[in-house]
């Protein structure tokens, strides 16, 4: 039987491939009448994402781009994705080829990942259209086609909002948001805020926009993509699509959850500030001094910063001593833990959990939604600041700990370092763990993310009504 394909393209990095395999599991699941290709694109400073879950079957292939060092044209954190895009196209090329010239697959479309919406061009060559994927909040996506309007319609340059006083109406939030939290790529006048713009351009192009979140979590950012711009093409809520198996099961592992299985139910913060989540050596310090004196138990993700001269991901520490201030370990043997890498949602369903003082991505914020799980708002780049205004300011599952901070750590990150000091972070975690009315409010967004991908459920729904628009555009 020959099959409807679809091609999946997800952006490389730890945080796209896992919910665009996840998503492509579900259409099959829904549709026996599809199958997927994901093509996977490796950074040069990415080790090859492979993992049990990513094995090809008849009907959901994995293809691997070849990887090639080409980090010298990669220097911009804010426009590397383009240049580094432009380059895959060629083989992206050979491969669609490859594929519609099989008997078993008919290619109907291209599922691509927001930040990859440039592939449009390569599935109009090829006469089949483009959906895009867009992994954050449906009020973020908001924020990019209303910012986009008023650009064309010259109203104001988003690059002088950045740095302003202002309170910004957004039509897809429901409270106004002081301009200083929108991305930091949008007061980069070298070429990140026309990307930023630009992307939202190039989503218009697209058939549907397939979203991981949903209606019960953010029901006016929907009620503006539905019904507040005409030219925005169907929004499709499918969340919360989350990978909820850890791909690593070492003696770490095994470790990390004994020490919980020791402690005392909802006692615990989980301190997690995602893949590229990093801090210097004198904020990790007040970081230190906050947890002692909070008194409350934790378990703490802590990784080295990349340099700042190139593109890397965090590294493990060989020994956390160099880092912390002296004696802190020991003082705290009995108190908490200081880990590197973590399993984060086996931590976060974990009933020793209490809190999670995160930087608020949006893979993290649907995982502490589904195990219900408060949050202490950290961010630290990209739309973090945003998601965390919208947890604190408007949906009441997040405590603020400082949702203005920018992260500088990496390249281009400049000289002067953000410092939150101990009693800042100290009290946010006092919230987080006492704040009885913000554990309700998450616990009943917990029940309402999990009806919603069940039979009858809005994103249950939602998936079907995108399959129907994939086979009627075949």
């Amino acid at each position: 039987m020959t099959t409807l394909e679809l091609v999946f393209i997800p952006s490389p990095g730890a945080g796209h491939l896992p919910p665009t395999v996840e998503l492509a599991k579900l259409l099959l699941d829904h549709d026996q009448r599809l199958s997927v290709t994901i093509i996977i694109m490796n950074l040069p400073f990415e080790a090859k994402q492979v993992t049990e879950t990513l094995i090809s079957t008849p009907r959901l292939n994995f293809i691997y781009v070849p990887n090639e060092d080409s980090s010298k044209d990669l220097i911009s954190p804010h426009t590397f994705m383009s240049a580094f895009l432009e380059h895959q196209k060629p083989k992206l090329k050979n491969i669609i080829k490859d594929i519609t010239e099989s008997d078993s697959v008919r290619l109907v479309g291209f599922v691509v990942d927001m930040f990859c919406i440039a592939m449009i061009d390569v599935a109009n060559e090829f006469g089949v259209p483009t959906y895009v994927y867009f992994t954050s909040s449906a009020s973020a996506l908001g924020l990019m086609f209303h910012l986009q309007a008023k650009c064309d319609g010259e109203e104001y340059d988003v690059t002088d909002l950045k740095d302003s006083d202002l309170m910004l109406s957004i039509p897809s939030y429901v409270k106004p948001i002081p301009a200083k939290l929108l991305p930091s790529v949008l007061s980069d006048k070298q070429g990140g805020s026309k990307m930023f713009i630009d992307l939202a351009k190039k989503f218009r192009e697209s058939e549907g926009i397939i979203i991981n979140s949903f209606q019960e979590l953010e029901s006016h950012g929907f009620e503006f993509l539905i019904k507040g711009d005409r030219n925005i093409p169907p929004v499709f809520p499918v969340g919360p699509i989350l990978n909820l198996k850890n791909t690593k099961n070492d003696g770490k592992t095994t470790d990390i959850m004994a020490w919980l299985d020791s402690q005392p139910k909802s006692s615990v913060v989980f301190l997690c500030f995602g893949s590229m989540g990093s801090f210097g050596e004198k904020q990790v310090k007040e970081i230190a001094v906050a947890l002692e004196r909070s008194e409350h138990r934790f378990l703490w993700s802590l990784r080295r910063p990349p340099s700042k001269e190139v593109m890397r991901l965090p590294e493990e520490y060989e020994n956390f001593k160099e880092v912390l201030p002296e004696g802190f370990l020991e003082r705290t043997l009995n108190l908490g833990k200081v880990i590197g890498w973590a399993p984060q949602t086996s931590v976060l369903s974990h009933p020793s959990l209490g809190g999670f003082v995160s930087h608020c991505g949006w893979n993290s914020t649907l995982e502490s939604i589904w195990f219900g799980v408060p949050v202490a708002a950290w961010p630290l780049y990209a739309e973090q600041q945003i998601n965390a205004f919208q947890l604190v300011m408007e949906l009441g599952i997040a405590a603020e700990i400082k949702i203005d901070y920018k992260s500088n750590i990496g390249p281009g990150g400049g000289s002067n370092e953000m410092l939150v000091k101990a009693d800042e972070i100290e009290s946010g975690i006092r919230r987080l763990m006492n704040d009885d009315d913000m554990r309700r409010n998450v616990k009943e967004m917990k029940h309402k993310s999990r009806l919603t991908v069940t039979e009858g459920g809005s994103s249950y729904a939602s998936i079907k009504r995108f399959i129907e628009l994939v086979i009627t555009n075949t």
